[in-house]
């Protein structure tokens, strides 16, 4: 049985540089039904930014290709999915150390996944060399009067 969410949506983008914002943007609007704060939303936006990144620079490096997001919404939180059919992650778990780039030529900092397992709840890498990469990350928002109480 096909498990049912409370909201979905499916963005599909070429793989050009100036596409990053508007992804980052797209994902934020569908967020902004959960209510989240400022610093929630930042989390989502900024993590969106390293995978979006990560495709266009290291799974199709110089070629457009199409990334693809799927966002669904869950009770308090959002699932998003972004993958690209690039050339895959050889080591996922090198891959995730902090500041492991493979990508040193262009001044990359290495710290794409590291950012977003700390600015999300739950990040699951997928990889197949030659046939791309699957990112799902989820972040829990907390109801307003749980962040305010985080602040005192």
């Amino acid at each position: 049985m096909k498990r049912q969410y409370e909201n979905e949506m499916s963005l599909k983008f070429l793989s050009k540089s100036c596409n990053e914002a508007f992804a980052r943007i797209a994902v934020a609007a569908f967020a902004s039904q959960l209510d989240p704060s400022i610093e929630e939303l930042s989390d989502i936006k900024t993590s969106v930014s390293e995978i979006v990144t990560n495709c266009i620079i290291h799974a199709y490096e110089s070629s457009d290709e199409i990334i693809k997001i799927e966002s669904k919404i869950v009770e308090n939180s959002i699932i998003i999915e972004i993958s690209d059919t690039g050339k895959g992650i050889e080591n996922i778990e090198e891959a995730r150390k902090p500041l492991y780039t493979s990508k040193a030529e262009l001044e990359r900092s290495g710290m794409g996944f590291t950012i977003v397992e700390n600015f999300m709840d739950e990040l699951k890498i997928e990889s197949i060399v030659g046939l791309g990469t699957k990112v799902t990350m989820k972040k829990i928002i907390k109801a307003q009067d749980e962040n305010i109480d985080d602040d005192i």
